[in-house]
Formats: structure tokens, sequence, C-alpha cells
């Protein structure tokens, strides 16, 4: 059984490679499909697709193809290309662009097999579980679907059931990915550089957590924490989550009864305020990052509602930021100082955030940072948007080989779908100057008293337990040395090559010795015709010159090479 199904599994992933390879060609990328099969089969599979199929997909730009392209392949290759749109340190902005307006069309499947998998993962009949069981889905995705249910005790769900079968096809896709990617960075040197084996090996990590839903419980619980700790919370919530009725492919919470934040004539029917929802939502996000440190990254319109009591509630926790205070206050510190026209400390706090403290160009640096900044202040287009400060910087960070921290990209994307939607609530709402307070006492922080004291105490703390064990420490370091356990390997950077040289003259020398031996043995021989001889000459004689002359020829080649013997690999180290 294992044979057949070891086969049955290496067709598969031979029968989605030769599909990948169709959609290829199909948009027009037979470039990459030629270099991706050596045996020109990819001749033949372009004989597959209809003319007419190829000419309409001319149609579409070269990145409007590369959308089309994930789509056309289904939920994996979709989700692989929403999470490179993220990546601007990596793909040019028109396919970012394209990348974003990436959309899953996949049919639902029939409550049915919704019913089988909620019995097979909570052990029990959903006629025990819940009192009723909605068969046909409110909200359906690539990778689930959502459905109504109510509790005996007559609490309304809402539970998000894994579509069947999901996860061994994306693991099967994530196989090809990697397949594909090597081939390209063998193929193309010019890629290798974007490490596209550790693109795919990230994003398997970020979609296997996505397709546990126990890890999307876990988000969910930590965010509700934070709204319900918060003293001064901003009439925001979200979903309660019943652990007991969750697993890693069903995931049980609160239905929550409320407008999609987007029906703009629905909320003014119902008497709520455009502006108050636009400032409820821009100071909840503003709060998650500069307050709790872990933010909602994918507030589109789909993912807000506005309750009757004109809270706001959040859905879907998937996708979630998290950010080190160190770097919260280092955001803090870089929206100030855009707001204050302080180029260095813009400069300092990007260096910080970085890890990096020597720039090559950093005349060049200033001038972009100063450019941005005064155009920045002037203009009247965006000059609200936070999101436009980090995007532009983004720029400056890719440009001057700055590395920043991955939630960098993550917080950009997020903040321009938050704006976006405020903005359509209120175009006038300053979301750098609401969030201004909230930066001011992030970095205020930093300088409190009490947090000095405590990081002095713990500094001092550490730094006796540290005296404390050095006595032992020492010692233990002694008695290994005495013992003969510690060992020091010794490499000398600038020795290899006099060893070379050294072993190359000793060479040469014993060559020279040899063919001077034999030149002189071979003439006596020679000149006293001892035997064999043929045609009036010692064979021995003859055999000891020509080899004699194979040597001497053997060193005229090693000294006219010199130093520069391309077999010896010390000298390019």
């Amino acid at each position: 059984m294992g044979l057949f199904s070891a086969i049955g599994r290496r067709f598969r992933s031979f029968r989605r490679y030769n599909q990948i390879l169709r959609v290829f060609v199909k948009y027009g990328f037979e470039d990459i499909v030629s270099h991706m099969i050596e045996t020109g089969r990819y001749k033949w599979i372009r004989k597959l697709i209809p003319r007419t199929t190829r000419k309409r997909a001319k149609l579409h730009s070269k990145w409007e193809k590369m959308r089309l392209l994930c789509e056309e392949l289904g939920p994996t290759f979709v989700k692989f290309g929403q999470i490179l749109s993220n990546r601007a340190d990596l793909l040019p902005q028109e396919l970012i662009t394209e990348f974003s307006k990436l959309q899953d069309n996949v049919p639902p499947f029939s409550g049915e097999v919704a019913r089988q998998v909620l019995e097979k993962e909570l052990k029990k009949s959903v006629d025990i579980l819940f009192a009723s069981f909605e068969p046909e889905p409110f909200a359906s995705a690539s990778m689930a679907q959502v459905h109504k249910a109510i509790l005996n005790n007559g609490e309304k769900l809402a539970i998000k059931i894994q579509r069947p079968n999901i996860q061994p096809m994306i693991v099967e896709d994530i196989k090809v990915m990697y397949t594909v990617a090597g081939i390209l960075e063998r193929r193309f040197p010019s890629i290798k550089a974007f490490d596209p084996q550790g693109l795919v090996r990230n994003f398997e990590e970020s979609i296997l957590k996505e397709l546990d839903f126990i890890h999307e419980s876990i988000n969910a619980q930590r965010f509700y924490h934070n709204l319900v700790n918060d003293p001064k919370s901003v009439g925001t919530s979200c979903p309660k989550i019943y652990q007991e009725y969750t697993t890693d492919k069903v995931l049980t919470m609160e239905f929550v009864q409320g407008t999609k934040i987007s029906l703009y004539d629905e909320l003014m029917a119902k008497g709520h305020d455009r502006n108050k929802i636009a400032e409820k939502l821009a100071t909840s996000y503003i709060k998650q990052v500069f307050e709790y440190g872990f933010f909602h990254a994918d507030l589109h319109p789909g993912n807000i509602l506005v309750k009757e009591n004109g809270d706001l509630a959040f859905l879907d926790f998937g996708l979630m930021g998290s950010i080190m205070q160190r770097d919260i206050e280092m955001f803090g510190r870089l929206f100030v100082s855009v707001k204050d026209k302080d180029v260095k400390k813009i400069i300092r706090s990007l260096m910080q955030m970085s890890g990096e403290f020597t720039v090559k160009n950093m005349h060049d640096l200033e001038y972009a940072i100063n450019e941005f900044v005064n155009s920045y202040s002037v203009t009247s287009i965006h000059k609200n948007e936070m999101s436009r400060v980090l995007l532009e910087l983004r720029d400056i960070i890719v440009k001057y080989g700055l590395s920043v921290p991955s939630h960098f990209f993550l917080l950009a994307r997020s903040m321009v779908t938050v704006e976006g939607v405020v903005h359509n609530l209120n175009p006038d709402l300053d979301l750098l100057e609401l969030a201004r307070p909230y930066m001011r006492r992030v970095v205020a922080k930093k300088f409190n008293p009490i947090a000095w004291g405590k990081k002095i105490f713990n500094t001092l703390y550490e730094f006796g337990a540290h005296m404390e064990d050095f006595p032992r420490d020492l010692k233990n370091a002694i008695r290994r040395i005495n013992s003969g356990q510690i060992s020091v390997n010794l490499n000398h950077q600038g020795i290899d090559p006099m060893v070379h040289t050294i072993n190359r003259v000793t060479k040469q020398i014993v060559s020279a010795v040899l063919a001077t031996g034999l030149i002189v043995g071979s003439v006596m021989v020679m000149r006293y015709r001892i035997g064999p001889v043929w045609k009036g000459y010692s064979v021995f004689g003859t055999a000891g010159i020509i080899l004699a002359a194979i040597i001497v020829l053997g060193m005229l080649r090693d000294i006219w090479k010199g130093d520069h013997d391309p077999s010896y690999t010390g000298w390019k180290r």
C-alpha cells in the first residue's frame, strides 16, 4: 500500500507541475517555461492551448498577467501573491499593486460536507451540539466558509469550517513551488539574490499557521483581552471565542450582528455618524499599533461591522501584526520627527530600526530625507496619511540598502487599507494629528523616571548575578585548560599563500634535480651505447632524454604561471 500511495503522490505532483507549465505558457511566459524544462516539452504544451486564448492573454500587461496567473492556479498561489504584496523591498510597485487586487474565486462546499467536517472534528452529532445549524454559508473564501448556528442555551454562533482536503492540496502546491524556485535560481542567476526558496519557506510557515484555526483563535483571544483590559477603550469589540467548540479545522465564535462599514447609506439610515465611526476606527488602530503592539493587519471593509449602538466589531484574525516595545518607540519617534521636520532624528530612527550604524552615501541619504520632509510638509495631497510616510520612507530604505523589520511592510500595507476606509467615511480627518499624542506618550515613556529606575535596578541585578557566577566560571575554565579539554584552532589569513609558494618552489627544485640526473645519466648511456640499441641509439638513453624534456617543460609551465595558479583557491578567500 505504501508503494501505491507513493506512486499516487508522485503522479499528483507531476500532473500539478504540468498544469502550472500550461498556465505559464497561456499567459505568455514561454521564455520562463523553456528554461524550466530542457527537453523542449513546452512546445507540445503550447499546442494544447488555443491560439485565441493566448491572444487574449496578450491584451494584459506583464503585471496583470502575473496576477491572473496566480488566480488561475488556485488558492495557494493567490495567498502567495497576497503575502508577496507586502514585500516592497523585493518586488516592483506595479506588481505589488496587481497582487493587492488578488481575489479568491472558489465556490462554497455543500452544507452536508460542512456538517460532516463538524461532526468529525467535534466528535459529536451536530443535532446534539447545537439547537440549530444553517447548512448554507453566509460567508465563503478559498480556505474556509462560515455558517450560523445556535447553542442549546440560545447563544448565536458563527462557525468557520475549513474546506475539506485543502491542506494536502496546499502542501502539494508548496512542493511544486520549491521545485520551480530551485529551477529559477539555477536558470536565472539574477533571481537568486531574492532567495526564491526562502520566500517559499516563509510562505509555507505563514499559510500553515493560517490553516491552523487554533492559532487564529489565540490571536482573537489576545486581541479581545487587549480591548477588555483597556480602561480607555474607544467603543470597539471582537467576537468571543468558544474554545470547547474549536479545533485546528473548526473555529467557533460569537455571532456579531452589524452593518458593513462600507454601506454608507444604510449607516446613515440607522442614525450613525460617519465622522464618529471614522474617528473610532482610526483611534482604535492607532492604539493597536502604539499601545498594544498587536494590530489587525487586514482591516478591509468586510472585516469591520458597525453595531446598533455605534461600536465597531472586528472580524477575521488570521493575519495579525506584532511589534516589540523597542520598535513601537522607534515608530513613534519616526512619525514625530517627520511632523517636526527633523531630518537627523529621522535618519537616526531608520538606522536604529535597521541595526545599521554606517551608511555608504550618508550625504545622499540626508538629501533624500530632506527632500521628502519638505515635499510632505507643503503638499495637500495625502498630507494626513501616515501610510504615505512609511511608503515614501520605504522607497528610500530600499534604495540605500537599509534593512528593516518584516512587520514594517505589513504595517505600511495595513495602514493603507485602514486609511482608505477612514477617508471614505471622513476625508478631512487628520490621522497623523490624531496619532500625535499617542506617539508623544510612547516617546516620553522611555524617559519616565520610574521606567529608568526599573531599568537601572534590572541592570544592576543582572550584573550582580554575573559577578556571583564569575569565580565559579573562571575556576571551571582553568580546570579545563589544565586537563587539556580546551583546544585552540588558529587560522592565519596570510600564511596559506606563503605555504603554497614554498610547495611550488620545492616541487620545482625536486623536478630540476631529477631532470638534471636524467639528462646526465641518459647522455652517459648513449655515449657508451648501452643496449638495447635501436638504429644506433640506446633505447634507455633516448627514453631518459624524452622524460627529462617533459619534466623541464612542466617546470617552465609552472614558472610562467607563477603565483597565479587557477587551481589554487587560497587567493580568492
